[in-house]
């Protein structure tokens, strides 16, 4: 059974960090591709950022030079989150791309408050 299991998420004031944390379980094939998405209220899911490899980072424009993403082991993925702001809030899913299939995390609340 494949399971993502996401942690870390809460309730944050303007300015101050959090590190989310997703382990991966079950899935029998290698993967290359861990990453974060999120998604707000009333708004489309969005690419946070991944990893390729283990190395290769991409971010998108709103968390670059804020957030880093990292591959802490090979099925651990991490995402730590600096100077969030109001718009951060949303919830935060974690994502894993194995061959052609998706597998994503249940989900954690990010809540910044301004």
């Amino acid at each position: 059974q494949v399971r993502l299991v996401e942690s870390g998420g809460g309730l944050v004031q303007a300015g101050g960090s959090l590190r989310l944390s997703c382990t991966a379980s079950g899935i029998d094939v290698s993967f290359d591709i861990m990453g974060w998405y999120r998604q707000a209220p009333g708004k489309q899911r969005e690419l946070v950022a991944d990893i390729i490899s283990g190395r290769l980072t991409n971010y998108a424009d709103s968390a670059a030079g804020r957030f880093i993403i990292s591959r802490d082991s090979k099925n651990t993925v991490t995402l730590q989150m600096n100077s969030l702001k109001p718009e951060d809030t949303a919830v935060y899913y974690c994502n894993v791309r194995a061959g052609i299939q998706d597998y994503w995390g249940q989900g954690t609340q990010v809540t910044v408050s301004s």
